[in-house]
């Protein structure tokens, strides 16, 4: 694995970041944070006010929850929001975050690549589509990879670097590197696959807590109490392997002997989702979903989320990925 202590100076890297709903501020947001100056890109315009809004929150918070120093007029002085791709002209990253639709992005990327140097790295958001098609739609694949965040990115340790078929792995070793400066610990998905790493452990447990509620073994509220008190008592710690290292990897192995053969593996979209969508629910953002909520209700859930975001990071980094060899290695050195 690459090495992840060489010191890049990010404030040498102007990063462009085109498309500006929710997790595009969040990412302009960690870039900042980063030091890079950074051109964010409105395809829609009126994402223009509503992102400088957004991203002077997030910078708010971070202010108040310990994460910078400064407050949002430091960062602003770094940051440009506009409508017009020439401006990522001096841009050596951008950054596409739009919607998952094959056309929308090919004019994107056809946009960008009109303005950056072909030098410049162009990568992806995306977590449906795979690289090796988007890259496709591109005038040199070789320097378009993944980068796959997870939402508030300026909070979140995640982040999956993926290589598509055409993809420079060395590009991809770059991003790597790089990404330490945004405070992540990455995943580089070195082979192409649908979903990447994450979504395909995410989406299988999606499937079976929704099979679970379908066929009457729990309720919804059953299902995330599991999900809450289970693998959300371990998951910031350690993850899955070490997990069962920890616990006891013979177990696991007996188990699922008997358990493999009974879980769900239906492809298609289960109805108790279908249903949500047809009747228009999104979840909180619109009091509609799997569960029921005012309006009140859905703004306290939101507001809530955030806060848990900064406190669950204070802790989840008192035990980052090396802690142990860290301890080690201290050790050693107290006593050689």
């Amino acid at each position: 694995m690459p090495n992840q202590n060489n010191q890049i100076n990010t404030s040498q890297i102007p990063v462009g970041v085109v498309g500006l709903g929710l997790m595009g501020c969040s990412i302009t947001t960690c870039l900042l944070i980063a030091g890079h100056p950074v051109v964010a890109v409105a395809p829609i315009s009126s994402d223009l006010l509503r992102a400088a809004l957004r991203i002077q929150d997030h910078l708010i918070k971070s202010r108040e929850n310990g994460l910078v120093v400064n407050g949002p007029d430091y960062y602003f002085e770094n940051l440009l929001i506009t409508e017009d791709y020439a401006e990522l002209a001096d841009c050596q990253l951008v950054i596409e975050c739009t919607i998952e639709n094959e056309e929308i992005k090919a004019s994107v990327y056809s946009k960008i690549e009109e303005v950056i140097s072909p030098e410049s790295l162009l990568t992806s958001n995306t977590s449906a589509i795979p690289i090796s098609i988007l890259q496709k739609l591109t005038q040199h694949p070789e320097r378009f990879l993944g980068l796959h965040w997870a939402e508030p990115s300026h909070t979140t340790r995640f982040l999956e670097i993926i290589c598509g078929d055409q993809s420079s792995v060395e590009k991809g070793e770059y991003l790597y590197r790089l990404s330490h400066q945004w405070n992540k610990e990455p995943i580089l998905v070195r082979k192409d696959i649908p979903g990447f790493i994450t979504n395909r452990l995410m989406y299988a447990m999606y499937r079976e807590a929704i099979h679970l509620v379908e066929n009457g073994y729990a309720t919804i509220e059953d299902v995330d109490r599991s999900c809450r008190n289970n693998a959300g008592y371990f998951m910031t710690f350690v993850g899955i392997f070490r997990w069962m290292d920890l616990t006891g990897v013979q177990a696991y192995h007996t188990v699922m002997k008997n358990l493999n053969p009974t879980l769900y593996n239906g492809t298609e979209v289960p109805k108790l989702i279908d249903d949500v969508v047809k009747a228009g629910g999104n979840g909180v953002s619109n009091a509609k979903g799997f569960y029921d909520y005012t309006p009140e209700e859905a703004k306290l859930w939101e507001e809530t989320f955030t806060r848990f975001t900064y406190q669950i990071r204070e802790l989840a980094l008192q035990y980052p990925a090396d802690l142990i060899k860290k301890q080690l290695q201290q050790s050693k050195e107290e006593n050689p």
